[in-house]
């Protein structure tokens, strides 16, 4: 477990004008970095995924967690049912684990790989759970885990009446529906469920040098992530500013730990 101690999350004021909101040209610029790296071995080392990655983690800084405390670059985390998995982002102090995020993509064959993505996100997330409620992993408060996924749109992905053909009957909101829906809908259920704690769910093309993106699913949109993850913040801020002054009320020495890396 991590049990690095943060000196002080910054003060609201503190924080950058804008934080609230990422703009459609900041959106953008993740995009070219999405669109521009799309060969098989920058997808393959997550290099299309930066621009996004980069846009959480200055929100998190503008929410008031200092940089040093935001790790990237596949760091681990403890499981229940494997020993541990990589996550994408994950943001942790003085034995706390604020935030894990996941940032997946799919650009074609998802016939091939739509399922795989689905069982992917359910287990990362079921796994981080069940290390909290079995061992108490990540600390005193439950971890808050977000999931980013951006969706190439094309004809494969928006063609209506995918097969739905099983042994047994089939839920019945599946029919019909187009691998976009399906990618919706599973966010949906994760969000709904609690899952995961946020989502953003964006579909991009990308034709004859147009770029376009949308964000169909309105409680998976940009603005809604970013809400919920500054209101996580500040849930860990006021726990630790409650923790602090029973322990100054009580006279309890600080633990006066150095932080650590993963």
């Amino acid at each position: 477990m991590y049990t690095g101690t943060l000196d002080r999350i910054q003060n609201p004021t503190e924080r950058a004008e804008g934080s609230a909101t990422v703009h459609g040209a900041q959106i953008d610029e993740a995009l070219d970095v999405f669109w521009t790296n799309r060969d098989k071995q920058s997808v393959q080392r997550n290099l299309h995924m930066k621009g996004f990655e980069a846009l959480i983690r200055q929100e998190l800084i503008n929410a008031g967690i200092p940089d040093n405390y935001i790790f990237t670059g596949k760091p681990y985390l403890p499981g229940y049912y494997r020993a541990r998995k990589q996550w994408d982002l994950v943001v942790s102090y003085d034995g706390i684990l604020v935030a894990a995020i996941e940032f997946k993509s799919q650009i074609g064959s998802v016939s091939k790989n739509i399922n795989n993505r689905f069982e992917e996100a359910l287990g990362t997330a079921t796994d981080t759970a069940a290390a909290q409620e079995r061992n108490e992993a990540f600390g005193p408060i439950a971890p808050w885990m977000g999931y980013v996924f951006i969706l190439q749109e094309d004809e494969e992905t928006t063609k209506k009446d995918r097969d739905t053909s099983a042994k047994f009957e089939v839920d019945p909101t599946y029919v019909g529906m187009s691998y976009e829906d399906r990618y919706q809908e599973m966010i949906r259920r994760f969000l709904l469920h609690k899952v995961y704690d946020a989502g953003w769910f964006l579909t991009t093309t990308y034709i004859d040098g147009v770029r376009t993106h949308k964000e169909p699913l309105s409680i998976a949109s940009f603005a809604v992530f970013a809400a919920a993850l500054n209101g996580r913040v500040q849930q860990v801020q006021a726990f630790l500013e409650d923790r602090r002054e029973k322990q100054t009320q009580s006279d309890e020495p600080s633990t006066g730990r150095t932080p650590e890396l993963f």
